[in-house]
């Protein structure tokens, strides 16, 4: 064999020997290792836990964003709060306000990547079948509401633009609202009351994704809000059976609204044009409108600042895992130190009977890697448990990234490297006949 195999060949037995003194050395004080490797355990379980946790809230709140359509642009009719409206009000009796047909007709004329709006009005009060009610909201829109909303249809039809020309009187309910008003039979098919008004069930529509989250949760108030209580009618049949002017009657008090339309959707043909059609669209509306009787949502908008929230979340989270494991190489470090202390003698033997520098350094170093390894391996097996169990019992969406189990038991081993070097290279710096004297 050549002088590099026989160097290499020594290099390896060297390794090997070792390890294998650190294996000793560590199971002499199984306990002290176990303790020890606790800090690191916690630290990478912590990392692991809190951004599968993390990227799990943000995901579901970025697909109730998406939900609503990255391409849309939505406005909404607010009531305004302001001293002069209210002054009006008294001498009018009538309070109008929110968006405008006119509104809607500018909006298309001149704003450039305009597809397509969804207008619609609410009308809302108790939702009737025969003795049993709900307090809940009556939209009269369009017949591309489903598609434009993102909003699936469970069973039956949504209604035509036949049905709009003609102004049926039919209806879609949600799916919560069908299953409170016919908890015992059929829905579709059936007949449902708002005031004085009759309308035919045509079909069941999935709830709105900021309500289907909940949707599995029975409880007996569900409903008493309007949360998720939802019947759709077409537009033209609304405006027939209600008027341009809601009256609301409720406990003695009586108000009076005209508000052309409460809510309108505007789809943009790209996701480039979404935020320049959404300043044209505010531009339109600022003009046209006094006072500030209305709001804009923009998902896009929605949507990134969400994912810059998330970046944030993230790093917070991984700031305090961070510290964890900073506090279980500090451990590390602590039991290492007091390791060197116990065995000067076996140092100065070592060094006396031809060890090196570099195999102390390489012994110490290989105990708090194996520590730390230990550690992280736990630390990975415990951290992909948790959020396993936090989503079962708690009903929390947990989200496990590929890469967190193998960042979190990298830094685990950097760790221990980090805060073993201080303690080996203190050994290796020992004068033998000083430590072979050593008690």
């Amino acid at each position: 064999m050549n002088a590099p195999g026989i160097i290499r060949e020594l290099s390896l037995f060297r390794l090997k020997r070792s390890i294998i003194l650190g294996v000793k050395s560590l199971w002499m004080h199984k306990l002290r290792s176990l303790l020890t490797a606790m800090g690191i355990v916690f630290g990478v379980c912590s990392v692991i836990a809190m951004l599968a946790i993390g990227e799990g809230a943000s995901h579901e709140a970025q697909q109730q964003i998406k939900e609503l359509g990255s391409q849309n642009v939505i406005l909404h009719s607010v009531k305004p709060t302001n001293k002069t409206t209210a002054g009006e009000q008294e001498r009018s009796l009538i309070l109008e306000y929110g968006i405008t047909y006119r509104d809607i007709a500018q909006i298309q004329a001149t704003v450039p990547g305009v597809l397509v709006t969804v207008p619609s009005r609410e009308v809302k009060d108790f939702i009737w079948n025969k003795t049993r009610n709900i307090d809940g909201a009556t939209y009269g829109t369009v017949p591309w509401f489903p598609e434009m909303r993102n909003r699936a249809m469970v069973r039956g039809r949504y209604f035509t633009e036949l049905d709009m020309a003609n102004r049926m009187p039919v209806c879609v309910l949600s799916k919560s609202l069908a299953r409170l008003l016919f908890p015992l039979s059929e829905a579709i098919g059936d007949t449902v009351r708002i005031q004085s008004s009759y309308f035919r069930v045509i079909g069941i529509i999935a709830d709105d994704p900021a309500i289907a989250a909940t949707e599995g949760a029975e409880n007996e108030g569900a409903g008493e809000n309007g949360d998720g209580m939802e019947m759709m009618i077409p537009l033209t049949t609304l405006e027939d059976h209600f008027g341009e002017v809601l009256f609301k009657y409720r406990s003695g008090s009586f108000e009076a609204e005209k508000v052309e339309l409460h809510e309108v959707t505007v789809r943009i043909d790209t996701p480039e044009n979404v935020m320049p059609a959404a300043q044209a669209i505010r531009h339109i509306l600022e003009r046209n409108h006094k006072q500030v009787d209305y709001s804009m949502v923009v998902p896009l908008d929605l949507l990134r600042r969400a994912e810059r929230t998330k970046q944030i979340f993230n790093i917070v989270l991984g700031s305090i895992a961070a510290i964890s494991l900073l506090v279980g190489g500090i451990g590390i470090m602590n039991i290492m130190l007091a390791t060197v202390t116990e065995r000067t003698r076996e140092i100065g033997i070592r060094r006396a009977l031809g060890a090196k520098k570099k195999d102390i350094v390489v012994q110490f170093l290989i105990e708090t890697v194996m520590l730390s390894g230990a550690g992280g391996i736990l630390g990975v097996a415990l951290g992909l448990a948790i959020p396993l169990l936090i989503t079962h019992f708690a009903e929390m969406k947990t989200i496990i990234e590929f890469w967190a189990p193998a960042l979190a038991f990298s830094i685990s081993v950097i760790t221990g490297v980090l805060f073993g070097i201080y303690p080996a290279f203190r050994a290796a710096g020992m004068n033998p006949v000083e430590a072979l004297r050593h008690e």
